[in-house]
């Protein structure tokens, strides 16, 4: 059996083999049922008998069942009969107890349409209703779904919807306005060899890489950590001017001992899969930063302890031992943080388009725009309808089921770790 028709040897080299013409009488054999080792090996030596050559082939193995579906030419008159083919596939079939399914036509699979995209969807749970709605809204778009499969199983199921037929701006638009009405995060992003291409990743702290607002956790140890957290709300919804609100809140700090340092650092927690997401992306080759309108006595800590690429913030000035009540350098603010994004892909080499930007807050709106694609975190709503997608459980490492990694690779990158 040869892998495509037309392939011919000039002194013993394969040449590249020709194309299946849609006149071209072909067969669809598909077999299904409980799984073994060796059932598509004796598929296919089942066919070699009949010198057909492979057009496509797919295969899938749920719960123990497998769907093997092979599309290949009808024998030649040389090497049997349509009815010989398949009378030998059934009782093979029969006697390895499968079912076997055999369709006459011509030619290859349709080609696909122009415009093709990944659709993920995430969902603790994925229900029946919100996949039919997903497909449905695709499908009503004039997109063709091509094929789905499972990202991941925990800690959410995580499908992704291969798409052709519609361009991915219309698609993430429709899509975007179904998974608000479902309240269900859906990312849409081109298909292409640039998915897989290394990538810079760059996310805010507070509320992101970690749990807490790190302001607050300096303002608990100064006695104002209510009057700090209204204003840092308030922030973080648009509602106050970033650098206005920092001094403000900062200045609640002067005369804490420069002790508190430490003791704040040890009380930062860590978003739950931050240490996977970083870890896999850095075992896949990309650059991880963060910026912050936190500060570096935070940030500089994290980056060693999690072998950050980058990392930017603001500081707070320590004088004789104690906090002053102000911060000193560049303000890094909402245009600060986009500013930095674009300096650290600079410096890392990789294209804006090729930058993933992730952030909670007012103040990221800026990064997340700039970035070639953007992931509102457990956000805001001002920033959830500003950023490329959403994500709304409370896991990190799901933003890479968003980048089309899968929860097999995550695992396979921790065992060679």
């Amino acid at each position: 059996m040869r892998l495509s028709p037309g392939a011919t040897t000039v002194d013993g080299t394969m040449m590249s083999a020709q194309p299946v013409t849609q006149d071209v009488p072909t067969l669809l054999v598909k077999i299904f049922g409980k799984d073994r080792p060796g059932l598509t090996a004796g598929l296919f030596r089942t066919l070699a008998g009949f010198g057909v050559d492979v057009v496509d082939i797919e295969q899938v193995v749920t719960r123990g069942r497998i769907t093997l579906c092979a599309l290949v030419t009808a024998p030649s008159a040389a090497s049997g009969t349509e009815g010989g083919l398949r009378a030998t596939v059934h009782g093979w079939a029969e006697s390895m107890r499968l079912q076997a399914e055999i369709i006459s036509g011509t030619g290859d699979n349709p080609a696909r349409g122009v415009g093709r995209s990944h659709v993920t969807v995430l969902g603790n749970p994925l229900t029946a209703e919100v996949t039919g709605a997903i497909a449905a809204r695709i499908t009503g778009t004039g997109g063709n779904i091509d094929r789905i499969f499972r990202l991941a199983k925990y800690p959410v199921t995580a499908v992704e919807f291969d798409v052709s037929g519609v361009a991915t701006a219309e698609l993430r638009t429709a899509l975007a306005t179904e998974a608000a009405a479902l309240a269900v995060d859906v990312a849409v992003v081109d298909s292409g060899l640039a998915r897989r291409a290394p990538r810079l990743v760059v996310m805010d702290v507070d509320s992101t890489l970690i749990q807490d607002e790190v302001i607050e956790l300096f303002a608990a140890h100064a006695g104002c950590e209510e009057q700090v957290a209204a204003v840092t709300a308030a922030a973080m919804r648009g509602e106050l001017d970033f650098e206005q609100s920092l001094h403000a809140r900062v200045a609640l700090l002067t005369g804490l001992d420069e002790s508190v340092v430490d003791k704040v650092r040890a009380e930062v927690r860590l978003t739950p899969g931050a240490r996977t997401l970083i870890r896999t992306l850095k075992r896949l080759g990309c650059q991880v930063g963060v910026v912050s309108g936190g500060f570096t006595q935070v940030t500089d800590a994290l980056q060693d302890h999690l072998g950050l690429d980058f990392a930017a913030a603001n500081t707070l000035e320590i004088v004789d031992g104690k906090l002053t009540g102000r911060v000193t350098g560049e303000m890094v603010d909402r245009a600060g943080k986009a500013r930095l994004l674009r300096a650290f892909a600079a410096e890392a080499g990789v294209p804006l388009s090729r930058t993933v930007a992730i952030g909670d807050g007012a103040n990221d709106l800026d990064m997340l725009n700039a970035a070639g694609f953007g992931v509102a975190f457990n956000a805001k709503p001002l920033v959830r309808e500003a950023a490329d997608t959403a994500v709304t459980v409370p896991f990190l490492d799901t933003v890479l089921y968003l980048l089309g990694i899968t929860r097999e690779e995550v695992e396979a990158a921790d065992a060679e770790g």
